[in-house]
């Protein structure tokens, strides 16, 4: 009897499988469906719903080729099918290409979403039985495509010649692959994209869904449960209370929590429902900056409200099978932010005190996009991830100095001050690390490279300067 067994086909992501099929004087039993073995043969964990069968009464019945917007894993209950395959993905290195087999009770077969199948029963009393990672719907029919089994292109030697067999009307008049609509890949939606991140990774990711608030509150439980999940492969969550100082009030707190934290769980639950990648950006505030650089498996130790939730998600993200943390020190994009107030206090002529004794590095969101533009593409594994831009830990005093000389002030015209007494004048605010430098070393091993802050810098602030 063979062991269970992987093997790839000239398709790719098409799996068969050998079952073993035990037997004795009362018939044979086999596993159709086991996670942990097969995950660890190297089947994708596609998280099946629902089962369907589907029987044939008589030699020469013949079905086919419809591909799904779903995954699934096809074998046969009893009886003998001659199956087949072609990959109607749009964009695949495999598009048009067939793979065909003979299937008894002892093979199975992954079908990766976007392949369409077919089989033609070779015995009568012919059970076929498969297993989907999407629960059926009239909708989810309208997304489907097919391709004519009868097709010279694909070549299909039918054991059954095809005007013996019994057909539908329907699958007689497919389309021929010449005039398929392949199935477009899954889509990659930003939420949150109304901010400073969430519109520059719609900039640099203009296929991309960008879904505006309006449209998709996380705050809503009816709004997530009404969206289509179901076509989406990543999700880009942008989205977050960023108050920092906000979130220490009776009100911000309970916003803070609801953002951060609730609405983000059900985001993860959706997740984890429909088998989607979740990226999510993080904070320095989970750590309490008594450590520099901050490594990407440092325990959480937050200071204030928005660190306790930003670490709260961290934790929630992580239960996922599919994810990635980008986790971003001092963000700066193209709304309300540290650098282009300091170009106005300079322009203004006004001597600012600015923190001195707080340091990092900024994150500009154009390369804070990029890294996790970077990671997706390069399939990085599920992990957190340090992003900010590289070169020398800067104090933001340090940083605001920079900011006046280039804008032709004197740098002396910046006093630093203390944290403690810069909060002493100050209602509500958060505490802060002292340290928030990343380390980059995790990021940099994946292939990217991140631009020094300086350069960055002295990029930004000339734009401000030319408006």
């Amino acid at each position: 009897m063979p062991e269970l067994a992987i093997h790839s086909t000239s398709i790719d992501g098409l799996l068969v499988i050998d079952l073993p099929v035990p037997t004795d004087a009362r018939g044979w039993f086999k596993e159709n469906w086991q996670r942990a073995k097969m995950v660890a043969l190297g089947l994708p964990d596609f998280g099946p719903v629902q089962n369907n069968m589907s029987f044939n009464t008589a030699a020469g019945a013949t079905r086919g080729l419809h591909a799904e917007p779903w995954d699934k894993l096809v074998s046969v209950a009893t009886g003998r099918v001659y199956a087949a395959w072609a990959d109607l993905r749009d964009g695949s290195a495999t598009y048009g290409r067939v793979f065909s087999i003979e299937m008894g009770p002892d093979k199975a077969v992954f079908v990766p979403r976007g392949v369409a199948n077919g089989y033609q029963a070779l015995v009568d009393g012919t059970a076929y039985s498969y297993l989907v990672n999407e629960h059926w719907s009239p909708a989810a029919r309208s997304s489907y495509t097919y391709v004519n089994l009868a097709d010279p292109a694909l070549g299909i030697a039918w054991p059954i010649p095809l005007e013996q067999a019994e057909i539908s009307d329907a699958d007689r008049h497919h389309p021929l692959l010449a005039d398929v609509v392949p199935m477009k890949p899954k889509r990659t939606v930003i939420i949150g994209a109304g901010g400073q991140l969430g519109l520059e990774l719609a900039r640099q990711l203009p296929d991309a869904v960008a879904v505006p608030q309006s449209e998709l509150d996380l705050n809503f439980p009816d709004q997530v449960a009404a969206y289509d999940w179901a076509s989406v492969g990543v999700v880009l969550n942008a989205a977050a209370f960023t108050a920092v100082d906000l979130a220490e009030t009776p009100q911000g707190r309970v916003d803070c929590w609801a953002t951060n934290v609730t609405a983000l769980h059900r985001l993860v639950e959706v997740c984890r429902r429909h088998h989607i990648k979740l990226v999510h950006v993080s904070s320095d505030y989970v750590f309490d900056g008594t450590r520099a650089p901050h490594t990407e498996d440092e325990p959480f130790s937050p200071l204030g409200v928005y660190g306790q939730t930003k670490a709260a998600g961290d934790a929630l993200v992580a239960t996922l099978p599919d994810y990635l943390i980008t986790r971003a020190s001092w963000v700066v994009g193209n709304g309300h932010n540290f650098v282009k107030t300091m170009v106005q206090l300079a322009r203004r002529g006004v001597r600012p005190s600015v923190v001195d004794d707080q340091d990092g590095r900024l994150a500009f969101t154009a390369d804070l996009a990029a890294a996790i533009i970077h990671l997706v593409r390069v399939g990085a594994p599920s992990g957190v991830y340090n992003v900010s831009n590289d070169g020398p830990v800067m104090s933001w005093c340090q940083i605001a100095r920079r900011v006046f000389e280039l804008c032709g002030r004197d740098a002396s015209d910046v006093t630093p001050v203390s944290t403690s007494d810069y909060s002493a004048n100050q209602e509500h605010v958060s505490p802060r690390p002292a340290h928030s430098a990343l380390c980059l070393d995790k990021l940099k091993a994946t292939g990217f490279a991140p631009a020094i802050m300086d350069d960055r810098l002295d990029e930004y602030v000339a734009t401000l300067l030319a408006d």
